[in-house]
């Protein structure tokens, strides 16, 4: 009776108890770490002022402010006064901090067939290490950067937006933040050791063009690390992207807030991840070994105008700020020589930082944050790898020699003479269960995923968390109809053991995988296999101990054979097919000796007692007195309902142990990664992304997340699965004919306005997913009545999505001609916003192009045949990090300037025969929507449905072009 009173046994309620309560609490926890972001506190560090990072991120997102805008150069000019009033209110001097002011930098890089010229317009601050001597503000300026004593650390924002959003989030917060760090470190008591360059730049968002201008100008030889500060949504918590490798990463770890996993990091290693941060410059071009701090979602508003102060709110502020003050202070105090590398400049052009290793790394809940080495993780799986089958296999050999190996016995005979009737043991009873269970809970999951992708495939957009409690509901409720079934019509004591035998299989060669992964692709992911296995091991090595508890089967069969004298004359065809929870009948075999059916037997046969009420309750005494109590020898205890009577004695609280070995950290691991996932991918198919990879990857993480209830779950009542199965039907109804966008979460459509200043046409186009944009369109008052037509876009990222133009509203780029541009004709006509003249020499396949734009500073030239040699006046020749074409020449050249209405001068050469000519188009671009200058654009913010929202498709709004011959 003692075990029936056990708050801990291995019963319906105490399980159903432990494992609902666990799940809703862990999956509670995750999702208000990734949903919520934490309160800022009453009280900063001295030297920051929220409220006034707070009024800053207001002024310079009052606009759209593009590069390629006049908003952007107020918002430069008010950043420079911020500085300049930062410095001047704590009496610094230039040998202390000094302020430059880039106008000078200009860059010409190549990236594949697209060649880039580049002027900068970067705000650099450094302030001056307390440990480092040499003065880095000799007048040439940072003339002995290179050489400094401990080198620097490097902290990046952008301060341009996209022409459609106001850059909140992508990278006002960054921008403060930085300002912020100006303030922090100038503060008497936070003076770092280290220099601290603080880098504003300019330009990031059209080809990470303000970090390459960076790499242009000597103090960007200083620095050894960085901390690039990033944003790709509006609001809510800054993840930690990436970074380079375990000693840069261990400086986050102060952070009071941290968050990330470095499964994302594993994503943009391997290229999953399309868009791309200045991340990318500072380490895989300038060699600098940093992190990558940004916010991540949601990604509807990313890139819109719902990038904006509204949207995100102080606490965001604080978390990404918190994190830098952390990290940069940490980067600041290392005088150590962990990142000064040789000490000799690299041949390259890059900085020798040294050599880090690769890290793992993820956060508990946004508390607490976890690091080690890839080469540490690699280890740590080889010897799990190892020791957990040898000690398997060395328990069970101990259980063998101890004569309770009950797993696989079918049956002992009593003597050793085979003449004897053996009693059986029904060691296999159970065995199968588990893999045929997982099969099929896991073919419904991905059977809902198909069904999704057929019927609504855009649901995800708007319903991720709908989608996923479809599916883990339905593996919940699949596993237990069919666990559940098994075990009342045939119960088995081996039950849960065989479960976990079954997923330390199948853990085993995901651990292996794994493994492959972190030694051969440097891919550290695969952390979560290894606490998954682990957990499964410890949980598996308690079920073998348990068997240690069980009699000796030599005493269990002895017993038997006393209980049942007549047994060897009973007719073994009239024993009963399934365990019955009764006592024995007259004329029937004791319950001590089984029947010999086998998983193959059919449930159906046999003695139909065994259906009886399974409500969990175990046999009393009158119902299952076993022969030991009966004979006064070895006492059997009180074997669960149906179960094997040698499984009595077997301890009936080990089982809460071996949950929570297994569940907590592999909810906690598998759920951190699972809301990342979302968060990265459910709003992506409006940018052309497939859905079925999104709705696949759901299902393969719902399994993770659902294996842990396996071994439990056969012991539930039909109660909580019911109410599971009603949640199933629900959210799979929701899920097929629910709208999949809203106000919360709007489809993105991707506006560009495309002018022939040969012919005067005038394309309008609205770029999305096909179906959505035609209704789109069909609110657009400039496009009724007009001839819509619908083709695949020409950008390869992008190939997914129908583009949908029709002839809109006249733009009016050039109303007027800037102070300072050079007049020539009507201006107000869009066939003189694009000028150009191309000269010549007959003598050879070359020639100078000019080109000008009015009331722009981006102009592009698009060649029908690649150029193999082009140079821009003006521009910088002598750096060996960049080319200016690529292997095969350039198709496109970009250009940009620093004035506007300026021209470029670009002198190209080809080859071909003498009489080969050269054609192409010259296209100048305007990405100001802040006036009245684009009204199709106005039109479309204006009449989208509310369920809809428009970004850029290319660098600028508006595209004039005329084309050429040489």
């Amino acid at each position: 009776m003692a075990r029936l009173s056990n708050p801990l046994a291995f019963t319906p309620l105490p399980v159903m108890m432990l494992v609902t309560i666990t799940y809703v609490a862990l999956f509670s926890s995750l999702l208000t770490t990734h949903l919520t972001v934490p309160n800022y506190p009453s009280h900063t560090p001295p030297g920051t002022n929220l409220t006034e990072a707070w009024t800053d991120l207001e002024t310079i997102t009052r606009h759209y402010h593009p590069y390629n805008s006049h908003a952007n150069d107020d918002v430069r000019e008010y950043l420079l006064s911020r500085v300049e009033q930062h410095i001047a209110s704590k009496n610094l001097t230039s040998h202390q901090v000094q302020i430059i002011d880039d106008k000078v930098s200009n860059v010409t890089f190549s990236s594949g067939s697209t060649t880039v010229y580049f002027e900068g317009t970067n705000i650099i601050i450094a302030i001056r290490g307390s440990e480092d001597k040499e003065p880095f503000y000799s007048a040439t300026p940072y003339q002995s950067a290179r050489d400094a004593k401990n080198g620097g650390v490097l902290v990046n924002a952008h301060y341009d937006s996209v022409s459609t959003g106001y850059g909140a989030t992508d990278d006002g917060v960054g921008v403060v933040s930085v300002l912020q760090l100006l303030s922090y470190f100038t503060e008497e008591r936070n003076w770092p050791k280290k220099t601290v360059v603080l880098l504003l730049n300019n330009g990031e968002e059209d080809f990470l063009n303000g970090a390459k201008a960076f790499m242009r100008h000597p103090i960007s030889q200083l620095p050894r690390t960085f901390l690039n500060l990033e944003g790709a949504g509006a609001g809510g918590r800054a993840t930690l992207f990436r970074s380079t490798d375990t000693e840069v990463t261990n400086f986050y770890k102060a952070a009071s807030h941290p968050f990330g996993t470095v499964v994302s990091s594993d994503g943009f290693k391997k290229h999953l991840i399309r868009s791309e941060t200045d991340y990318v410059v500072f380490n895989g071009e300038l060699g600098l070994r940093g992190l990558d701090v940004a916010f991540m979602e949601p990604r509807a508003r990313y890139h819109t105008m719902e990038d904006s102060t509204k949207e995100t709110t102080l606490n965001s502020v604080w978390h990404m700020l918190s994190a830098s003050i952390a990290t940069t202070a940490g980067l600041a105090s290392d005088t150590s020589t962990t990142f000064s590398g040789s000490g000799k400049p690299r041949t390259d052009g890059k900085v020798d930082a040294g050599q880090g290793t690769d890290a793992v790394w993820f956060d508990i809940f946004g508390r607490a944050f976890v690091i080690f080495r890839l080469h540490t993780l690699f280890a740590l799986c080889v010897t799990i790898l190892v020791v957990a089958p040898v000690t398997l296999i060395g328990l069970t050999v101990g259980l063998s020699k101890a004569d309770k190996n009950y797993l696989f016995a079918r049956k002992q005979y009593v003597h050793s003479s085979d003449d004897d009737e053996p009693v059986q043991l029904n060691g296999w009873r159970g065995f199968f269960r588990f893999p045929i269970t997982f099969c099929v809970a896991t073919a419904i999951t991905v059977a809902l995923a198909y069904l999704f992708q057929r019927v609504n495939p855009y649901i995800v957009y708007s319903s991720p968390y709908a989608v996923w409690t479809s599916m883990f509901s339905a593996w919940a409720f699949s596993a237990w109809f069919l666990l559940r079934g098994a075990s009342a019509m045939r119960p088995s004591a081996l039950q849960r053991l065989y479960a976990l035998i079954w997923i330390f299989i199948g853990s085993f060669a995901l651990l292996i995988f794994a493994t492959v992964l972190a030694q051969n692709f440097q891919v550290a992911g695969g952390y979560l296999a290894l606490f998954y296995f682990a957990g499964v091991f410890a949980a598996i090595v308690l079920s073998y101990i348990e068997l240690f508890f069980a009699p000796r089967k030599s005493a269990y069969v002895a017993l038997s054979d006393e209980a049942e004298p007549t047994s060897h004359q009973t007719d073994s065809s009239s024993r009963p097919l399934t365990g019955s929870t009764n006592g024995p009948r007259s004329g029937d075999r004791s319950p001590l000796v089984d029947d010999d059916a086998t998983e193959t037997t059919s449930l159906l046969r046999g003695d139909r007692r065994s259906f009886r009420r399974y409500d969990g309750r175990r046999q009393s005494a009158s119902e299952g007195t076993d022969a030991g109590e009966r004979s006064g020898s070895t006492d059997l205890g009180h074997a669960y309902a149906g179960e094997q009577k040698w499984s009595g004695k077997l301890p009936s609280w080990l089982w809460t142990i071996q949950f929570l070995l297994i569940a907590p950290i592999n909810i906690i691991l598998v759920g951190q990664i699972a809301l990342l996932t979302t968060s990265a991918l459910y709003q992506t198919p409006a940018d052309g992304s497939p859905t079925l990879f999104i709705y696949v990857a759901f299902a393969v993480l719902t399994t993770l997340l659902a294996v842990p209830i396996g071994p439990w779950i056969h012991r539930f009542s039909y109660h909580v699965p019911f109410f599971i199965f009603l949640v199933c039907v629900g959210t799979v109804i929701y899920n097929l004919i629910a709208f999949p966008f809203s106000r919360e979460h709007k489809l993105k459509v991707y506006f560009l306005q495309q002018v022939d200043l040969d012919s005067g046409a005038n394309e309008v186009s609205l770029t999305g997913l096909d179906g959505y944009v035609q209704e789109i369109i069909g609110h657009i008052p400039s496009a009724q009545g007009k001839h819509i037509e619908c083709t695949t876009p020409q950008v390869k990222t992008r190939k997914e999505l129908r583009k949908c133009a029709w002839e809109g509203l006249p733009a009016q780029v050039a109303p007027k001609l800037p102070s300072g541009a050079v007049a020539f004709g009507n201006k107000t006509k869009p066939e003189s916003w694009v000028d150009y003249s191309i000269t010549r020499n007959n003598s050879a396949n070359e020639a100078t192009i000019r080109v000008q734009g009015q009331n722009t500073r981006a102009c592009r030239i698009l060649f029908d045949t690649a150029v193999d040699n082009l140079a821009i006046d003006g521009a910088v020749s002598d750096d060996p990090r960049f080319n200016a074409t690529g292997e095969d020449g350039t198709r496109e050249l970009r250009l940009w300037h620093r004035e506007w209405s300026q021209p470029w001068n670009v002198n190209v050469a080809w080859d071909g025969s003498a009489s080969s000519s050269l054609s192409g188009k010259v296209v100048c671009l305007w990405s100001d929507a802040n006036a009245a200058e684009i009204p199709a654009f106005n039109e479309v913010q204006h009449y989208l449905p509310v369920w809809a929202i428009a970004t850029k498709f290319g660098d600028g709004l508006v595209e004039g072009s005329k084309g050429f011959k040489a």
